[in-house]
């Protein structure tokens, strides 16, 4: 190339350059958040674990791995022609300063990494989950600076099958993880199913809740949940957020009663194999006083009964 012609950089070249690091950024975080969030699934952390948000970080990952790796395949194929067709794009300076800061995060990354993991095994805190997460943003890292060092040192009109070979195999990896994840937090329709039987429990917690305050004031338990609506509190009692069919209330005593709900999930510290990938998890099954919500996915009543002295009454001195 002629060094008193420079090549300089068009505004087509600028928005196919910038699209593609942009979504190629979006793909390989959304990757490793991926990752993470299965290894969270599948060796949880009793601590910390919340099935809930794990599962909103999966659909988030999911929802930004499917549309930004196209666009980025999509954008280094139309790069890729462009190269064939005028090599000497290859020195645009855009381009050079974004493989190059890539190659410098990538670097960061596994430095930072690798300093993690030596200071947790120093600390004798190494775990499988630890050590786990540790080596897939070590991998997606090192594979990443990899392939931009490859990429930087092929010679202009070398004609390699390797980006093409690369890309359908990420493209598979992709696809795999992304199935994966149906396995591992459930298809969307159980999701679905979950967040109404999520609903469901919240529901009864609240008409609880209402049932013991209104026996506090009463010393009675309401004959219908009818009862418990107030006009001035706003309190009405709600309904199956599915079908809104009413939910069924029965008094068993004189301080006893039943809340009953037709759920379609199994609680997930339910003890079945149907859920192998499903860890106990304590939100939204346990309320602040630890009362048992676990159900099956059919109807299921929870018995409750109230403690006059840790309930007590306004009437009774």
């Amino acid at each position: 190339m002629d060094n008193l012609t420079p090549v300089r950089n068009t505004p087509k070249d600028v928005f196919l350059h910038l699209l593609n690091i942009l979504c190629f950024y979006l793909s390989v975080i959304s990757f490793i958040q991926l990752y993470l969030q299965y290894i969270s699934v599948l060796f949880p952390d009793l601590l910390k674990f919340y099935y809930t948000g794990v599962a909103n970080s999966v659909r988030t990952s999911t929802s930004i791995l499917v549309i930004a790796f196209p666009v980025f395949v999509l954008t280094s194929w139309l790069l890729g022609k462009d190269l064939k067709a005028n090599p000497e794009n290859r020195e645009l300076k855009l381009r050079k300063w974004l493989v190059y800061f890539t190659l410098f995060v990538s670097a960061v990354t596994i430095i930072v990494d690798l300093i993690i993991l030596v200071n947790h095994f120093l600390s004798g805190e190494l775990t499988v989950r630890f050590l786990l997460k540790v080596v897939v943003v070590l991998l997606t890292a090192a594979a990443v600076f990899d392939y931009y060092i490859w990429d930087l040192k092929r010679k202009d009109r070398e004609q390699s099958k390797t980006p093409k070979k690369l890309a359908i195999t990420v493209a598979g990896l992709i696809l795999a993880s992304v199935v994966a994840g149906f396995f591992i937090v459930g298809t969307p329709a159980e999701q679905r199913r979950i967040k109404f039987d999520d609903q469901r429990i919240s529901d009864l917690q609240n008409i609880q809740s209402q049932i013991i305050n209104y026996w506090v004031k009463k010393e009675t338990l309401p004959v219908v949940l009818a009862d418990l609506n107030d006009s001035i509190s706003g309190f009405f009692v709600p309904t199956d957020p599915e079908t809104k069919a009413a939910y069924v209330y029965k008094i068993t005593g004189p301080l006893s009663f039943e809340l009953c709900a037709d759920f379609k999930t199994l609680s997930k510290d339910s003890n079945t194999t149907s859920r192998v990938f499903m860890p106990a998890y304590p939100y939204p099954y346990y309320d602040s006083f630890q009362q048992n919500w676990q159900h099956e996915a059919q109807e299921t009543c929870f018995s409750r009964t109230i403690d006059p002295q840790l309930y007590q009454s306004v009437k009774t001195p």
